[in-house]
């Protein structure tokens, strides 16, 4: 997505609420139970789904970066994501939490990952201690489908909105690995604000504070530059630069009326947004690895 001047203001957005303070600084304190920091990030947006306060918080601890929702990601740019994160020391795995995908690669990754202080433990004589792992990501990344499916149980509480996860957990999956959950959190101030509005078109900030007539009209903007021709083939529309235009062709195609036929943009807005995130579109990436 291109870096240039908009009109969303991502200052208008309360999206570090006061659990975010604490969760912080719970994580502050449990980094040293740890021996692995298994960090999720959305397939979609790698960078811009990374908070940046985890790698001061893990520094000095063995890191995987999960490159969650891979499914709804363009394919060949998330493997090229999967190698720049590699090429800068982190260990890390395309994944689909939901079906599985990538999921039992994991444990001999997390091998290779702890293979220090699993050696350091087997020359002290102590054996079969576990690795303790903190998993962190974003509000709704999907932390909890992915230990749930690692797990192959419902062992953590799931929802499909940001913030489910309130307090920390110790899950137990193995006498070789024990999982700590945290809650979601995103960070204080975000100095691009491109970032901000990635995060608000995957879902990351509650849809409630944002304005989604211009998240869609944002996409829209990337699509027709970035994907040409998926709105088309989806809502049977012209792809134009009159974004307001597509919102309302998309309205009447879809028969999205108030009162006295007037067309409900607001609707159209917020089915663009939900079959984006949804992988109806397609598979899309909202940020190319350079």
């Amino acid at each position: 997505m291109a870096n240039e001047e908009r009109s969303f203001q991502t200052s208008s957005i309360n999206w570090y609420p006061g659990h975010m303070t604490k969760a912080r600084r719970m994580m502050e304190e449990d980094i040293k139970l740890i021996d692995l920091v298994i960090e999720l990030v959305d397939a979609r947006i790698p960078l811009s789904s990374r908070n940046p306060d985890i790698d001061q918080i893990g520094r000095n601890k063995a890191r995987l970066i999960l490159l969650n929702k891979c499914d709804l990601a363009d394919e060949q740019k998330t493997k090229e994501w999967k190698k720049f994160f590699e090429d800068k020391g982190y260990f890390a795995v395309m994944v689909n939490s939901r079906d599985g995908q990538g999921i039992k690669m994991i444990n001999n990754v997390v091998k290779d990952a702890c293979k220090e202080k699993i050696e350091r433990d087997r020359k002290r004589g102590i054996k079969n201690r576990p690795v303790r792992a903190m998993v962190v990501g974003i509000p709704n990344v999907g932390k909890s489908t992915f230990i749930n499916s690692y797990a192959k149980k419902a062992c953590t509480k799931t929802g499909n909105k940001p913030g489910v996860t309130k307090g920390k957990q110790w899950i137990k999956l193995s006498s070789t690995l024990e999982l700590l959950d945290t809650p979601g959190i995103l960070w204080p101030k975000f100095e691009e604000p491109m970032v901000g509005i990635k995060l608000a078109l995957i879902g990351s900030i509650n849809d409630n504070v944002i304005n989604t007539t211009e998240m869609a009209m944002e996409l829209e903007k990337y699509l027709v530059t970035e994907y040409p021709g998926v709105l088309n083939a989806r809502y049977s529309i012209e792809e134009s630069d009159d974004f307001v235009k597509m919102l309302s062709d998309i309205a009447e195609n879809r028969k999205f009326l108030l009162k006295g036929n007037e067309l409900n943009i607001d609707k159209a807005a917020t089915t663009l947004l939900d079959e984006f995130r949804s992988g109806k579109l397609g598979k899309i990436s909202l940020e190319e690895c350079e």
